[in-house]
């Protein structure tokens, strides 16, 4: 019997529910609510507003594809933004899972097709899902990770330190600096005051935000202009 089973967030859109960590995928208080206010708001529509045409961005965690979801719905509402996206999934998850998982349903211009595309597509094989969106997934995890070029911004999405602190490591942080172009950004849900300190010394410029529902904080960095 699988660990991980599917659970409804308050926001009415699914997660999963990890038992072996005893940890969610997304914030029990709104999944949808969450990706779509950290990654997207405070993500994704920095770079749009700075004027930026072209993005590339790496994802730390696909889980569910919830993140990858809404960036193709993003593309699809700006169609002069060219999207690149590639995303890490060590553990990607069974058949079964995602057939129950119900995010086409709640996610403007996106349909089922769309949903279990991303989840079947073949590994490191770069797709156009739109003329303005092309997908990129790589079955391993971020140490194993080797960039063919740097990214525009980081979706760190990584469950929690408290259950996976490997993964919130000083040395891990500082590859993902050195995966950011000039003036990239990192964004995710977690505000833990260590995180902090460890991209502050790493040379970003910290910014601690008011978070999604449930949460205080979150946090954005940007990386220096040279």
């Amino acid at each position: 019997m699988s660990s991980i089973r599917i659970i409804k967030t308050e926001d009415g859109s699914q997660s999963l529910y990890n038992e072996k960590l005893n940890e969610t995928y997304h914030s029990t208080h709104g999944a949808l609510t969450e990706s779509q206010y950290v990654f997207i708001e405070q993500g994704l529509d920095l770079l749009v507003e700075r004027g930026e045409k072209e993005v590339r961005i790496l994802e730390v965690g696909f889980g569910t594809g919830l993140n990858a979801l809404l960036v193709q719905e993003y593309a699809l509402r700006n169609p002069d933004l060219k999207i690149h996206f590639s995303t890490l999934e060590p553990f990607p998850l069974s058949p079964d899972l995602i057939s129950e998982l119900k995010y086409d349903e709640l996610i403007d211009h996106i349909t089922r097709e769309d949903f279990e595309r991303l989840h079947a597509c073949a590994w490191e094989t770069s797709l156009p899902l739109l003329e303005n969106f092309t997908f990129t997934k790589y079955k391993c995890p971020l140490a194993e990770f080797k960039a063919e070029f740097r990214f525009d911004i980081v979706f760190y999405d990584a469950f929690a330190p408290s259950k996976q602190p490997e993964m919130w490591e000083k040395a891990l942080l500082s590859k993902v600096y050195s995966l950011l172009n000039d003036s990239g950004v990192f964004v995710t849900y977690c505000a833990r005051g260590q995180l902090k300190r460890d991209l502050a010394d790493l040379g970003l410029t910290v910014e601690t935000l008011p978070g999604p529902p449930g949460k205080k904080e979150m946090v954005r960095a940007i990386k220096p202009s040279i």
